[in-house]
């Protein structure tokens, strides 16, 4: 039997306007029959009981569906095909608990411990930064300790936020206790801003990350870097995780923890191009807060941002 290849809704189907809001359009799949057919979901995690100042980030799902509309099947840029190699599809969102947030990280993980199990690679819509946790966790169960390049204004490393060990800027602390992450296989783009000492960053050093401070991008392109980036992180699965605040907010406003100074949305398509070729076992786009952005310009940053994560993927065709 043929393999299924789902293609979005054209813009001559359906106006892009209408329609039920998926991800570019996509089917919304559900059954467990139609998941095995799978390669790659978009999924949803609408979460942001993790966030530290400006909440919001639990609408980030919808909106960045909605924006996606106006994304086409084929990259001009890079020839990539993605829906001529992948079976692609809008899988939803995870029901988290919107009160105890270790509830919700444990409904995560179960939900994306069934992702795996069906082969599927997740790219997830954020939610706050708290949810790429429980995804590593589930990650680790097949693919052992995993790299991974993380673009953040934020290293993430706290040790507690408020005296809670489980927070958005916790995240890669407890991933690299709890062994999930392959810390020689690690690299850290645009963190900036303020700290409260050195050690906020050079923890991260002293695990073995390497850690590119935004100062480090600014007034270049980033493809010599990404060569870098490439070098340090091959060898095994590597996973993708995205703040948007790693972007300086006078293209991403909106987002609950913005920090000026930082990266150009040109070179955040540089970094997520820069990835092919690795072995990319997924991927998410986190902390966009609609409710600080008026005109959708981050929601549809967000959206494109994961179009090109899906274009990097494995087994995906250039044209």
């Amino acid at each position: 039997m043929d393999k299924i290849l789902h293609q979005p809704l054209g813009g001559n189907e359906m106006p892009r306007f209408g329609g039920i809001a998926t991800m570019m359009r996509l089917p919304h799949i559900q059954t467990c029959e139609e998941k095995r057919a799978l390669d790659v979901g978009f999924i949803g995690v609408p979460l942001d009981i993790g966030t530290s100042l400006r909440s919001g980030t639990r609408f980030g799902p919808r909106e960045i569906r909605a924006q996606s509309v106006m994304i086409r099947p084929y990259n001009m840029a890079t020839g990539a095909a993605p829906f001529d190699s992948l079976n692609v599809a809008d899988i939803g969102d995870v029901p988290i608990n919107t009160f105890n947030m270790l509830e919700a990280v444990r409904i995560i993980e179960e939900f994306y411990d069934n992702v795996i199990e069906h082969g599927i690679i997740p790219l997830t819509l954020g939610g706050d930064h708290t949810i790429t946790l429980p995804i590593l966790r589930a990650l680790k169960k097949k693919h052992g300790k995993i790299g991974l390049v993380h673009i953040d204004a934020h290293a993430d490393v706290n040790d507690h936020m408020f005296g809670e060990k489980i927070a958005h800027g916790t995240t890669f602390r407890r991933a690299v206790e709890e062994e999930l992450l392959d810390c020689d296989r690690v690299v850290q783009i645009g963190l900036r801003a303020q700290g409260y000492t050195a050690e906020d960053f050079n923890w991260s050093r002293k695990q073995g990350f390497r850690v590119v401070q935004a100062e480090e991008c600014w007034h270049k392109s980033l493809a010599p870097l990404m060569a870098e980036v490439r070098a340090k992180v091959d060898g095994g699965p590597v996973y993708l995780s995205f703040d948007i605040d790693g972007i300086d907010p006078a293209w991403a406003p909106g987002t609950g923890t913005p920090e000026i100074g930082g990266l150009t949305t040109i070179q955040a398509i540089e970094i997520i191009r820069g990835c092919q070729g690795l072995d990319l076992i997924g991927g998410d786009l986190v902390e966009v807060s609609p409710p600080y952005d008026t005109t959708g310009n981050t929601s549809l940053l967000g959206a494109n941002l994961l179009y090109e994560m899906l274009c990097v993927l494995p087994g995906v065709q250039r044209r």
